[in-house]
Order: structure tokens, then C-alpha cells, then sequence
């Protein structure tokens, strides 16, 4: 088959350029003593002295590392044990109930964490309701210990994810075993499928640790009525601290979190490897039958219930309540005060309507260019045998290891920086680019799934009766991997749309989206113009992920 090396050789470095540049910057930034468009900056570790000394940074580094372990503590058995309930038993209403389960991953987490408030905040909806029954409320939502259990509850999805795709391809050869053996549900559980699927669950682990080092909006809403910083929040605030554009001091702050970030990301890679290796030989006689709960059946379905109820009901409704009642607290009857006037408010502004017009474009037209950028990187390396696609592989990682807040900021100074961009700087493009090269790792292996059910055998006797490369890649390849690309602009759709910190640093007076507009409204008080926004987001949303499960996608593919 004809090919073009230098084609491929440019997407390669074309792709390292964008992803290692705004890294390149950022390092650069945290050993001068100013900012960088300052002619007086020079070279200096000063600005690492500043923080390291800084209370508020070790402050910052331990609750971190606490909310990342705690989380972790808790989203990986109760994730590993959700995925052998709904993979391996009989488990009721679990054909439905799978795209409930990843509600999470597809909703803000601000959005979610201002629900949270609404409904169960000190004046929340159900906090009033409960008070006259319980006498003092006996749960502070601003505690460390509310944050920890509500981060880890909200990414149990992600653990449910990698651990439910590895029990499908364990066959139940083992299982069926140790039922003959009469093993109960729960010690088939512990001693045989999680063991099979351990790899996944470790890679889940490794996971969550990481995206505990970088959460930012959670602890960012629910963090600041008590004073408490993570490493994400300290770098939003930083500049308070100087009253002045301290980029050198965030650009330390960014390499301390990266540092940190780009070791769980490697160590991710590993044990995704490992756990590739982890196939069990299906038995000619086994069938999946289910797993028969017994007892246990009803009590497991409502643990399930429950977990949907705190991590997904909850927060929704609170936060929808919200945005129909004109005021809300102590002794407010709600049908009293029910209103439409904060989604009026939001039709009337025109910077809302501008976010929603802009986080609309962005997920469908920035979604549709991403996955053509995805899909020339995805056939780049399509049975290409080089070091150059090994390099391209791991390039395509790099990004996961910058947590949104921070590529955003990055990806300003890269506008800032490079005066061919300059003029670029500020508009939708500079927020499309730095969205799709955050979500690299996850566009690309979506696009690499779908060349994967690619059979070699068409593509070689398109080739062998005088197809170049390119009428293979047209009339051969793509065709085939259409609707797996529609797949992919639609899950794209929807993680562009709920985005929210990498727009932070970026959106200026006409590039608002949906998403750093919430933050910015939430830091001026404005909970109404907020509550309606977020209930537009999560619709905005759910209308995406419904076209796609209509469409037979699978998201938790």
C-alpha cells in the first residue's frame, strides 16, 4: 500500500507542537521573577522560593493529598463492587440503569456541587425540611469530611467504568466454579472476579488519585465558606494575594501540580497494559448466566438507589428547584414563591445568551473539527509499524497530565506569547484549541476503538488492485468507522459542553461559555442568573447524551 511518510511525520510534529508548547511556556514562565511580558522579568527561582514558603501552599498541597486519597478510599470498592453488581448478577433494573450511573462524568462538577448546596446546604431545601424531625442538622456540608465523601462519591463512575469493561472480558468460566462450590455473591466477589479484573481496578485507582489533585470546582464552591484550599483553588486565588498578575508565582503552582500529575498518568499507561493481559479463555459449555443474588437481590438494588439518590437525584433537583423559586431559607413556602424569572433573566442578558450561543458552537461545531483532528492523528497511526507512532501515542497522554485549570492559563500565555497568535488570543479559537488538545487522550482513543473493528483484510485488497493510501483512507477506511465517528462527536458534544475550568483564564468579553460563566457569576453572588444557567447546561447536556444513546452509542465505551 502507497503511503506518505512526511505526511505522517508532519501530524506528528505538528501534534507535538500543540501539546508540548503550552508545558514549554509554563516552565519557562515559573524560572523568571515576573511575568513574562514584562521587559524587566528575569531569570530566577525566586518565584519557587515564594511559594514554598508560602502557609498557604502547604496548606493547600495537604488537603489536597487528603481530598485525593479519601476520594480514592472511596470510589474504588464501592465502583469495583457497582460494576460486579451490574455486570455479573441478577441485579434488578441493571439494563436500564447504566446510563444513570454515569450521570456524574457528563455534569459540571460546579453544577453539581452548587445542587449540593441548595439541597442540603445550611439553609438547603432538605436541610429545612429535616431540621424539625433531627433538631440540629447533623451534617456540615462545608466540612472536610462532606467534601472527601461527596468527591468520592461522584467519581465512583469513572472506577465503575474501567472495572465494568474489564469484567466483560473475563469469561465466567471461574465464577461458575465457585458457585458450584456454593460460594455466596459476595465471596465470589472478593475471590474470584475482582481479583481477575485487579489491573483495571488499580488503573481506576491511579485514576481518581489524579483527578483528586487537579479537582477544582467541587472544592472551589464547597471549600470557600470555611477558607479551605486545594492546589487548584490556591492558583485561582494567587493573584489576591499580590493585587497584581502573579503569573510567575501560578506558573510554579502549575508545575508543582503537573509534576505530580505526569507520574500518575505514566503509571495509568503501565497497568493499562497489565490490564490488557488479563483475558480469561471462555468454557464452550458456559453461558453468562447471571449471578443469582438471593436475598440480597432487593437490599443490593436499594444500596444502588440510594447511591443514585445522593449522587445524582439530589444535587439535579436541588439545583433545578432552585431556579424556579424567586427566594428560598427559613420559613418560605414554595409554592408561594415559585417564578420564571431567572430564565427570563438569562434570555435578557445578553453575556448568558452569548455563553449559551458560544458552548452550543463549541460542542458542535468545535466538537465535529475535534474529531476530525482526532481521527487524522488516529489514522496517522493506523497500522503504521514506526517509533514515530510509539512517540505519538504517548504525546497524545501528555495533555491528561494538565488539569483543565491549568491548560487553560497555559494556553493564555501561549496566546500571549507567540505573536503569530496574538491576534487569535481572546477568541473562540484559542478556547476550541485548548479544549481539544486537553481531551486528546480521550478523543483519540475513541477514534482509535472504531479503526480498531477495522478488518486489515478490506484495507489490503483495496490496496492490492492499485489504491493509493489516501482512496483507501476515503472510500475504504472512513466509510467504515462512520458511525463510530458520529459516536464520538456526540460523547465530544457532550464533554465540551459541560467543560468549564479550562475556559476559566481564557473567555474574554465576547467568548464566554456556559461553564466559566457559572464560576464568574457564582463569585459575584448572582445564584439566580446561575441556578437557570446550570439547569440550561445540564439540558443542554442530556439533550446530546440522548441522541447518542437513540443513536446506540455506548458510553461506557
Amino acid at each position: 500500500m502507497k503511503s506518505f511518510p512526511w505526511i505522517r511525520v508532519a501530524v506528528v510534529v505538528v501534534t507535538a507542537v500543540a501539546i508540548l508548547t503550552p508545558l514549554a511556556i509554563i516552565l519557562y514562565q515559573s524560572l523568571l521573577d515576573g511575568p513574562f511580558f514584562m521587559a524587566a522579568s528575569r531569570g530566577s527561582l525566586e518565584a519557587f522560593r515564594f511559594v514554598f514558603v508560602d502557609p498557604d501552599f502547604h496548606r493547600a498541597l495537604g488537603t489536597t493529598a487528603a481530598l485525593a486519597a479519601g476520594m480514592t478510599a472511596i470510589a474504588v470498592p464501592l465502583g469495583s463492587l457497582l460494576a460486579f453488581l451490574m455486570i455479573r448478577t441478577d441485579l434488578p433494573g441493571r439494563n436500564w440503569l447504566e446510563p444513570l450511573l454515569l450521570v456524574p462524568i457528563f455534569v459540571s462538577p460546579v453544577v453539581l456541587s452548587l445542587g449540593y448546596i441548595v439541597a442540603v446546604g445550611p439553609v438547603g431545601f432538605i436541610t429545612i425540611w429535616a431540621r424539625p424531625f433531627l433538631g440540629e442538622t447533623p451534617w456540615n456540608l462545608y466540612s472536610m469530611a462532606s467534601i472527601i465523601t461527596i468527591a468520592g462519591l461522584t467519581h465512583i463512575p469513572y472506577v465503575y467504568l474501567y472495572a465494568s469493561s474489564a469484567l466483560r472480558s473475563v469469561g465466567p468460566d471461574l465464577e461458575e466454579a465457585a458457585r458450584t462450590a456454593g460460594a455466596g455473591p459476595l465471596r465470589v466477589a472478593i475471590d474470584v472476579s475482582l481479583p481477575l479484573v485487579r489491573p483495571a481496578i488499580l488503573y481506576s485507582g491511579v485514576l481518581i488519585l489524579f483527578l483528586g489533585f487537579e479537582l477544582f470546582g467541587l472544592p472551589l464552591v464547597l471549600g470557600d465558606p470555611e477558607g479551605r484550599l486545594v492546589l487548584a483553588t490556591y492558583l485561582y486565588k494567587l493573584t489576591n494575594k499580590l493585587g497584581v498578575p502573579s503569573y510567575h508565582l501560578m506558573a510554579v503552582v502549575a508545575v508543582v501540580i503537573v509534576a505530580i500529575s505526569f507520574p500518575l498518568v505514566w503509571m495509568q499507561r503501565k497497568l493499562l497494559g497489565q490490564a490488557n493481559r488479563f483475558v480469561t479463555m471462555r468454557g464452550k459449555g458456559m453461558s453468562d448466566r447471571p449471578l443469582p443474588l438471593g436475598p440480597w437481590r432487593w437490599p443490593a438494588a436499594a444500596l444502588m438507589a440510594a447511591w443514585l439518590l445522593a449522587t445524582v437525584v439530589l444535587p439535579l433537583v436541588g439545583i433545578t428547584l432552585r431556579s424556579f423559586v424567586s427566594t428560598w431559607g427559613e420559613g418560605v413556602r414554595l409554592s408561594e414563591v415559585l417564578t420564571l424569572d431567572h430564565f427570563r433573566e438569562v434570555f435578557d442578558d445578553g453575556r448568558a445568551m452569548r455563553a449559551i450561543a458560544n458552548s452550543v458552537g463549541i460542542a458542535i461545531v468545535g466538537g465535529a473539527l475535534a474529531v476530525a483532528v482526532y481521527t487524522v492523528i488516529g489514522l496517522t497511526s493506523h497500522r503504521w509499524k514506526s517509533r514515530l507512532t510509539r512517540a505519538l501515542d504517548y504525546l497524545v497522554m501528555v495533555p491528561r497530565g494538565m488539569p483543565g485549570l491549568i491548560a487553560g492559563l497555559a494556553f493564555l500565555w501561549v496566546f500571549l506569547f507567540v505573536k503569530p497568535l496574538r491576534p487569535l488570543g481572546g477568541t473562540l479559537f484559542s478556547v476550541w484549541l485548548a479544549y481539544t488538545v486537553v481531551w486528546f487522550a480521550y478523543g483519540n482513543r475513541i477514534v482509535s476503538s472504531a479503526l480498531m473493528q477495522v478488518g486489515p483484510e478490506l484495507e489490503e485488497a483495496a490496496s492490492t488492485i492499485g489504491a493509493s493510501r489516501g482512496q483507501v483512507i476515503r472510500h475504504v477506511t472512513l466509510p467504515l468507522i462512520r458511525f463510530g465517528l458520529v459516536g464520538a462527536w456526540l460523547l465530544i458534544f457532550a464533554i465540551f459542553m459541560r467543560e468549564y475550568s479550562i475556559g476559566v483564564y481564557l473567555y474574554g468579553p465576547d467568548t464566554e461559555v456556559i461553564g466559566s460563566l457559572i464560576v464568574s457569576l457564582w463569585g459575584a453572588g448572582s445564584m439566580d442568573l446561575v441556578a437557570a444557567l446550570s439547569v440550561i447546561n445540564v439540558l443542554l447536556v442530556a439533550a446530546g447524551l440522548g441522541v447518542a444513546l437513540r443513536l446506540g452509542v455506548r458510553l461506557n465505551a
